[in-house]
């Protein structure tokens, strides 16, 4: 197929960028609180910096490739990587331009950022001051006297690079004969934010950098130094580790974490203000090659703006969230009781996550419950389901905990929870070779009149505290015996390692999937064709297989309405003649995290809903254990459509895909909905309004 005959397919990489462009511009936009505004700029550069651990590397490696394997490729690596970091350039201009103007913002309110310029007599007081708190913490400088003998620049780690100059009484220093002194910014042990009060609501904060800066000629006494520069290295996050069916993975991913730090540069980011001489200089004492040096400014590691106080100061902050609970989990009646006779849906973070946590709770006290299942992918630092989990074993209860320690940049926390539950008398089971365990999934069995009976937990994201109140998901409780029976099976196979066979109402990867979904797509091409009512609405986190975009193509020449929600990457390019003709596609992001996937099949008039953690991707598909799970109560089936017709309606927070990258924002004549905070209005109301059945399941259920 030729270049033009694809031009509904985008390059992942380049659809990513594009996204984090969103991210970027949800930080200049003045709707949103200034301190928000900050974090979103600490989004972004937490996104770019995993951006270049993974992708880029991955990108870079293939640059060494042999001739031979490179012919192979359907691509050219470097061509590919110029045009990442000339978009990538753009967006850190944009990122410099959009902090600038935040700056000034702020001191409106009392909050002056001190920063690029020289301090006053004042500043340099406080700054001394400062710095003598906290030199103790500070590591020794080195300096570079040449090539051999450099340091080695931990992964984000922030260093201050310095020009030292010998004692020449003529001031005439050539470049060869300067040295330099390289000194780690301990943002791990120091706060980066320095904050003097002067009264009346106005206080200054100082960057860590600029207190070192300022107080370098302390850090080399006797030795006069010259300009002061910043630098940080990302490395290679991949652990390579060999998914064998042999030997112990987990051994091999401890083993792996243990050698992280030290994987290879994908990026040398300087102050653009740094001499040549100097670059030069840290290039080669580091063994540095051309592509690995990016030009920024002043400051780098802006992930620490996710601490930036906002001092209680009103407006700086989105406001705070009244989250729902469905009357039927306030009543005092056990969780288990209540989803023995309904089905029951919560949408986070408009919804409390607390009933979740009462669930395990409440099973690892119950005398009737004799054993528990569950997936761990990404858990909070301070779990209370963990601690449920272990409480629960303690009790003499079975319970089967599936740890995946692949979950990249978790698995040392996941490995820390799996030790501690392994000691109190979980059974844990591991990441399976060659494969990820992504889904999310829990499962409760109770002996009631003699006979076991399951309740399981579904959701579209993870068993983490944290995260519910960050991202928009959704969680199904349900005792309906098909797919209590098929969330049995899933675990049967994680336990045993064979296949589960057959699903009556799960679809799961990776044997099953893939095809179910297929299905799914040609019997709305069916429907189609044959004048029946059709459609696809299909939300999700990233869209990149290409068998499934070809489907959907197929789909769209035939007819079928294509609606896609897409957060991050959509490599589906909507409204190409001839090929993707009926498919529209919009991303949005905004305060939470759209992390939900939903699947809505109109099926020529009997609409069938499903809910995930998988998205159209080759690795969930191909590579993962994932479930998709049916929502089979009409009303909340019908409350995932409206949710989802908000989402489609947004124009304020929403952007079009396309080929581009343009991330034009959705326009509309028909009044401002932004889908967010619709959706936190649109659930409220159902809560209010449907707390009379509420109120009388609950009194059913005491009786």
């Amino acid at each position: 197929m030729s270049q033009t005959d694809q031009q509904h397919i985008v390059d992942r990489e380049l659809s990513w960028i594009a996204f984090n462009g969103r991210v970027l511009q949800e930080a200049a936009e003045s709707r949103v609180p200034l301190v928000e505004r900050l974090r979103f700029l600490a989004i972004f550069s937490s996104n770019l910096d995993e951006f270049f651990r993974v992708r880029v590397a991955s990108l870079r490696s293939l640059l060494r490739l042999g001739r031979k394997s490179a012919q192979k490729l359907s691509f050219d690596p470097a061509a590919l990587l110029a045009k990442i970091h000339a978009e990538v350039d753009g967006q850190q201009k944009e990122f410099g331009r959009i902090f600038d103007t935040i700056v000034p913002e702020l001191e409106k309110h009392g909050l002056l950022i001190v920063v690029g310029r020289e301090f006053t007599d004042e500043e340099a007081s406080f700054a001394l001051t400062q710095f003598e708190n906290v030199r103790q913490l500070v590591p020794d400088p080195l300096i570079l006297n040449g090539p051999s003998g450099a340091p080695f620049l931990e992964n984000r780690s922030l260093y201050l690079a310095t020009e030292l100059f010998p004692d020449d009484e003529t001031g005439s220093v050539s470049a060869a004969d300067k040295s330099y002194g390289v000194v780690e910014i301990p943002t791990d042990r120091v706060r980066r934010f320095h904050v003097q009060d002067l009264g009346g609501g106005v206080r200054k904060l100082y960057f860590l950098d600029d207190i070192l800066r300022y107080n370098v000629n302390r850090l080399y006494p006797g030795i006069p130094t010259g300009g002061t520069f910043s630098f940080k290295m990302t490395r290679d996050a991949e652990l390579n580790v060999e998914d064998e069916f042999s030997g112990n993975l987990v051994e091999m991913i401890r083993a792996s974490l243990d050698k992280r730090h030290m994987g290879p540069p994908t990026r040398f980011l300087y102050d653009a203000a740094m001499p040549h001489t100097l670059v030069e200089r840290l290039r080669t004492s580091f063994a540095l090659e051309e592509e690995d040096l990016v030009a920024g400014g002043r400051y780098h590691n802006f992930n620490d703006f996710f601490q930036f106080p906002d001092f209680g100061i009103e407006g700086l902050l989105f406001p705070p969230v009244v989250r729902s609970t469905p009357e039927a989990f306030s009543g005092g009646v056990p969780v288990i009781e209540i989803i023995a006779t309904r089905d029951v849906m919560l949408h986070y973070p408009y919804d409390s996550f607390d009933p979740v946590v009462r669930f395990f709770r409440e099973s690892a006290s119950d005398p009737l419950v004799e054993e528990i299942y569950i997936t761990l992918y990404r858990v909070a630092s301070t779990s209370k389901i963990l601690g449920a989990l272990i409480d629960a074993a303690r009790e003499g209860k079975q319970v089967t905990a599936f740890v995946e320690v692949k979950a990249r940049f978790d698995e040392a926390r996941n490995l820390q929870w799996a030790a501690e539950m392994e000691r109190a008398g979980v059974r844990v089971l591991y990441s399976m070779p060659g494969i990820k365990v992504h889904s999310k999934l829990a499962l409760v069995v109770r002996r009631e009149d003699g006979r076991k009976r399951r309740y399981a937990y579904l959701s579209t994201g993870n068993f983490n505290e944290q995260t519910a109140t960050l991202y928009a998901d959704h969680g199904l409780f349900t005792a309906d015996r098909e797919i209590t029976s098929d969330v049995q099976k899933v675990f049967r196979y994680l336990v045993d390692r064979k296949s589960a066979g057959e699903f009556k109402r799960l679809l799961v990867a990776p044997d099953h999937l893939r095809k179910r979904l297929i299905r799914l797509i040609d019997r709305e091409i069916a429907h189609a064709r044959k004048g029946r009512p059709s459609g696809l609405t299909l939300k999700m986190n990233s869209l990149e297989d290409d068998r499934m975009i070809a489907r959907l193509c197929k789909a769209s020449a035939a007819g079928v309405p294509v609606r896609l929600v897409v957060r991050g990457i959509c490599r589906l390019v909507p409204g190409v003649e001839g090929q993707s003709d009926t498919v529209t596609a919009v991303s949005i992001v905004d305060r939470y995290l759209e992390h939900a996937r939903v699947f809505v099949f109109e099926n020529g008039g009997d609409r069938e809903v499903y809910l995930s953690s998988a998205d159209w991707m080759k690795r969930n598909l191909n590579r993962r254990v994932e479930a998709v799970f049916p929502v089979l109560d009409a009303q909340l089936a019908d409350d995932l459509v409206e949710l989802l017709g908000l989402q489609l309606r947004d124009n304020v927070t929403a952007r079009v895909i396309d080929a581009a990258g343009t991330n034009r924002y959705v326009e509309s004549a028909n009044g401002s909905i932004r889908s967010q905070e619709a959706m936190r209005a649109t659930i409220a109301r159902w809560r209010a309004e449907r707390s009379g059945d509420g109120e009388k399941l609950t009194e059913t259920v005491a009786d």
